[in-house]
């Protein structure tokens, strides 16, 4: 599977991935070209959305994440696709 490119344009902007259990984060964008954007849209992965990392699998993948109140498990390859600000 592909990685995303670096987006120039996201300025302060990390991969969903890079938020630890505990942290939270505002979406900045899907990419483009990510497989599943529009599941991940769907899901209200959408530009201004808090996203809550609640807790990893024991192995570490997936990871689940409260969108708009609701607990979805993305694994590492989909949720790196996800750039977002972390919240201070």
């Amino acid at each position: 599977m592909p990685r995303p490119a670096r987006d120039s344009r996201v300025e302060g902007g990390l991969p969903l991935t890079a938020l630890a259990p505990g942290q939270s984060g505002e979406v900045v964008c899907v990419h483009p070209g990510a497989p599943l954007r529009q599941r991940l849209l769907d899901l209200g992965l959408v530009p201004g959305t808090r996203v809550d990392v609640l807790f990893s699998s024991p192995l570490g993948d997936p990871v689940a994440y409260r969108v708009r109140g609701a607990v979805v498990a993305l694994r590492a390859a989909v949720a790196r696709w996800v750039t977002v600000r972390r919240y201070s």
